[in-house]
């Protein structure tokens, strides 16, 4: 036996919940169920129970609420506030929610990093706009696969081409901001997979969120690339990734991760956290 089942829940997005024992905080500020497109996202099977959260007010009475469910009351301790499920089809919108947030934490006294998953902000207009008024701050750009982008990307994410990844993490970068991307291991084949993290690796200040890629059905399951039904695959992927991601020092964190590859070691050295 490897591991106990205590308690089974709906995979529901909620408005927030907290990580690393209360030192961050992930937010979904828009209805999951309105975010539909991508093949392999299993939203679109989910009846979600997750009221859209885009107002200030909506956000205020989110945060009163969150100070009641943090592990000590106190939301001074958050060191990050990351902004999942965000469902913005337009980068003004999602640099109104943002600069929203800010001002929010901040009547809150919280003055920790905002992470933002997302694929729409990429201008340097509006990344210099956040340096005026969200920093600290990090983009995560939600990769999630080099190849097949037309076929297994919703509209907005597959309008950012691979070959454009690198100017948008280097436009982030120019503006101070901190960098980072997702991928979900098993929809590339391993040479893409390679040459893709690899161009993205000089522009990262994070180490990215590498997912394994899980099927919920038989036609998920035709969506990834040959043998990426086999462990070996993923065991692959992690050398690989490993030797692009080594010299860089940058190193997976235990709490961050969801389905990651690594949980232990890193190309043979202890993580720090793991348990």
């Amino acid at each position: 036996m490897v591991g106990t089942v205590e308690r089974i829940d709906a995979d529901e997005a909620v408005g927030g919940y907290f990580r690393d024992d209360g030192a961050a905080l992930t937010l979904n500020p828009n209805a999951r169920s309105r975010c539909v497109g991508c093949a392999f996202c299993p939203n679109t099977l989910e009846a979600a129970a997750d009221p859209r959260l885009s107002e200030e007010r909506d956000l205020r009475e989110l945060f009163s609420a969150l100070r009641q469910q943090h592990p000590r009351h106190d939301l001074t301790e958050l060191r990050e506030v990351t902004v999942s499920t965000g469902c913005f089809e337009r980068e003004s919108a999602a640099v109104h929610h943002l600069r929203t947030l800010r001002a929010v934490l901040g009547e809150h006294d919280v003055e920790a990093r905002i992470g933002f998953l997302t694929s729409v902000l990429t201008t340097r207009a509006a990344l210099e706009e956040l340096a005026a008024d969200v920093t600290p701050f990090v983009l995560r750009l939600t990769a999630e696969c080099f190849t097949r982008r037309d076929l297994l990307l919703k509209a907005s994410k597959a309008a950012l081409v691979a070959s454009e990844m690198p100017g948008v993490l280097s436009r982030a970068l120019a503006a101070g901001h901190g960098t980072s991307f997702t991928y979900i291991v098993g929809l590339d084949d391993l040479e893409a997979l390679h040459a893709g993290v690899g161009r993205l690796a000089p522009y990262v200040t994070e180490f990215p969120n590498f997912q394994v890629y899980q099927s919920h059905n038989s036609v998920m399951a035709g969506l990834r690339t040959p043998g990426a039904q086999d462990l070996e695959h993923y065991l692959q992927a992690r050398v690989l990734i490993e030797e692009i991601m080594g010299p860089t020092g940058l190193r997976p964190t235990a709490w961050e991760c969801y389905r990651p590859l690594w949980y232990f070691t890193f190309a043979g050295e202890p993580l720090a956290g793991a348990r």
